[in-house]
């Protein structure tokens, strides 16, 4: 407990002294906020869906079998009732504080702007962003919690598409582009709530040059031998103590 306490005072210092600082999350910054990682599949999950929840988070299975996605996709990958925890509005604090300069998340749940973010590269897309696929045209997430099987365009019929990554499918050039650039000029960058075990998002931290790697997570990551600041803890539970 002593040492988690010093290395949280270590943090609050390292947040005075610098003002350019990136922060990179995952699934470790929505679940304090009752949205359980997809990858976690409980007891029942094996009696209700016949795939493993990767597969159906795939580009091929969303065309295959659309409608089973959607079945997947409307109860377990849409959290419309959270709200933002001690992470989120912590980090929107610091960037109207003029400290921290982006957050790039792999969370598509739009939470950090909820809590008030305004800098937020999300590289693996929202939930809240769906399109139709034959005219293009942006709809709320309404589209999908509203409707039944496959939600189709009002427009002019085509299947409306959440713009999510999904497994097979490339990240946005322009959003990796900009995520490259904050960290690679970044003093400071504090990593929570990821394992760092999804590429190509991990593969993002090899370009930060700076001074202070923080990293802040449950469980051990491939990065924990560089940091300059390794707190094992939930990220919430440490940005509240701050």
């Amino acid at each position: 407990m002593e040492n988690y306490q010093k290395a949280v005072l270590e943090l609050k210092k390292i947040i005075e002294k610098y003002d350019n600082i990136v922060f990179f999350g995952g699934a470790g910054v929505s679940t304090e906020s009752g949205i359980p990682d997809f990858r976690s599949v409980d007891g029942l999950y094996h009696q209700e869906y016949d795939y493993p929840p990767e597969t159906i988070l795939s580009h091929s299975f969303y065309r295959s079998h659309t409608e089973e996605f959607y079945r997947f996709y409307r109860r377990k990958m849409l959290f419309l009732n959270a709200k933002p925890n001690a992470a989120h509005i912590k980090l929107a604090e610091l960037e109207a504080q003029g400290k921290l300069r982006a957050v790039i998340t792999q969370n598509i749940d739009g939470l950090h702007q909820a809590a008030g973010s305004k800098i937020v590269l999300e590289l693996h897309g929202s939930v809240l962003r769906n399109y139709c696929e034959n005219c293009g045209t942006f709809h709320d997430v309404r589209c999908i919690t509203d409707s039944e099987g496959i939600p189709k365009c009002q427009k002019c019929g085509g299947i409306i598409k959440p713009d999510v990554v999904l497994y097979e499918e490339g990240l946005n050039q322009e959003t990796l582009n900009l995520a490259v650039s904050y960290i690679s000029n970044a003093d400071v960058i504090i990593i929570g709530g990821t394992s760092l075990a999804v590429y190509p998002a991990a593969g993002l931290i090899d370009y930060f040059k700076g001074e202070k790697l923080v990293v802040i997570n449950k469980s051990s990551t491939p990065r924990d031998n560089h940091a300059d600041l390794l707190i094992q803890g939930a990220i919430g539970e440490v940005f509240q103590s701050l």
